[in-house]
C-alpha cells in the first residue's frame, strides 16, 4: 500500500541559520525533493523541529514514583505542547516501556537521583552517605542513559541556609566513576557555594544553576560547563521560601535573592560564554507541556531568538 508524503510549506526552519520554503516528509523522514510518485498532503505554517526538554521528569508526580498510565499522560503533554526529546534529569519509575512507542518523546534517562540521606524531597531519591556515592553513581551510570544526576545542595537545617551535601572529595568520587562508565554527570544547585566544589571537579553539566557568580560563571565558561536554568521553576521560589520565613531566615532571604536576580545572572551567564539548555523541571510540583514558556523566560533573561533556539531546538541534550 502506497504511503502518504506530506508536503510541509514554509517557512520551515532546517537549522540555526537555515529557512527554506518547504520540505517534504517521506516515510517518516525530511526530504527536501519531492516524492516522485504517490499521494501527497500538503500543510502550510510555520514548520520548527520538535523541542529538546534538557530537564523533565517522565515517571515522577510530587508524592514519588507514578504508574505507567500516568507516565503516559505526562509524555503525552510534553508531546502536544511540541517536545520531542526529553532528558529525564531523575525518577523512580522505569519507564523504558516508552522505548518502544514510536508516538512518544524520545527519552534520555538520568536514572534516579542521588542524595544525601535526609536531604532532598521524600520518595525521589537513592538517599546514600558520602562514602557511597561513588558506588550509587555507578549504578546509576548504567541504569540510565549516559546521565547520573545527584543532588549538589540542600537545606542544611543547622546551618539555615543552602549547604552542599557532599564534600568535594566525595563528588570528585562520583565523578570519576561515572565518567568511567561511559557517562556524563550532572547536579542540582540552587545555592553558589556548591558550584565552586562542582566546577573544581569538572562536573559537565548543572541544572538550575541560580546561584551563579561572576567567579563560577567565568570557570563554568572556561571548562565548558553547561547549565539548564529552570526559569519556570526558579520563579517559585517565594513561595517556596515564605514558609521558612520564622524558622529558616537565611534560607528564605538566599532564595529569595537567587529569584530577584535570576535573569540577570543567566543573562551573565550567556554573555560569558556558558553553554545554556531549556529545561522546565516537568514532573514533581510543575506541570508538564511547558518548554515553550520556558522558551520565553530564556528570552526575558537576554537571551537573543537564534541563542534561545539553540537552547530548546537545536541543542538536543546538554553535552
Amino acid at each position: 500500500m502506497a504511503l502518504t508524503s506530506y508536503h510541509l510549506t514554509g517557512p520551515v526552519l532546517v537549522g540555526p541559520q537555515e529557512v527554506r520554503a518547504e520540505v517534504w516528509i517521506l516515510d517518516g523522514r525530511i526530504s527536501f525533493s519531492a516524492p516522485m510518485s504517490g499521494e501527497v498532503t500538503t500543510i502550510p505554517g510555520w514548520v520548527i523541529p520538535g523541542l529538546v526538554d534538557a530537564h523533565c521528569h517522565i515517571g515522577l508526580a510530587a508524592h514519588g514514583g507514578v504508574d505507567a498510565a500516568e507516565a503516559e499522560r505526562q509524555a503525552l503533554m510534553d508531546r502536544a505542547h511540541g517536545t520531542l526529546l526529553i532528558r529525564d534529569a531523575g525518577s523512580p519509575s522505569d519507564t523504558r516501556w516508552i522505548d518502544d512507542r514510536d508516538d512518544l518523546p524520545k527519552v534520555i534517562r538520568a536514572g534516579r537521583h542521588i542524595a544525601r540521606t535526609r536531604r532532598y524531597i521524600r520518595n525521589f531519591a537513592n538517599e546514600v552517605e558520602p562514602d557511597q556515592l561513588a558506588d550509587a553513581a555507578r549504578i546509576q551510570a548504567r541504569r540510565g542513559d549516559g546521565w547520573v544526576k545527584i543532588v549538589g545542595d540542600w537545606i542544611d537545617r543547622d546551618t539555615g541556609d543552602l549547604e552542599p551535601c557532599w564534600p568535594r572529595e566525595a563528588v570528585a568520587a562520583a565523578v570519576a566513576v561515572a565518567h568511567e562508565e561511559g557517562a556524563r554527570i550532572t547536579a542540582h544547585c540552587f545555592g553558589p557555594k556548591v558550584l565552586h566544589d562542582l566546577a573544581a571537579v569538572g562536573i559537565d553539566c548543572v541544572e538550575h544553576a541560580s546561584g551563579l557568580e561572576p567567579e563560577t560563571i567565568d570557570s563554568f565558561a572556561a571548562q565548558g560547563i553547561a547549565i539548564v536554568p529552570t526559569l519556570i521553576n526558579i520563579a517559585t521560589f517565594p513561595e517556596i521560601a515564605e514558609p521558612a520565613r520564622e524558622k529558616f531566615p537565611r534560607y528564605r532571604d538566599r532564595m529569595l535573592d537567587i529569584w530577584r536576580r535570576r535573569y540577570a545572572t543567566i543573562g551573565a551567564a550567556y554573555e560569558a560564554g556558558v553553554p545554556i539548555y531549556l529545561g522546565t523541571d516537568a514532573g514533581g510540583s510543575l506541570r508538564h507541556g511547558l518548554a515553550p514558556y520556558e522558551a520565553q523566560e530564556l528570552a526575558r533573561a537576554g537571551l537573543p531568538p537564534t541563542a534561545v533556539l539553540d537552547a530548546g531546538v537545536w541543542g538536543r541534550a546538554p553535552g
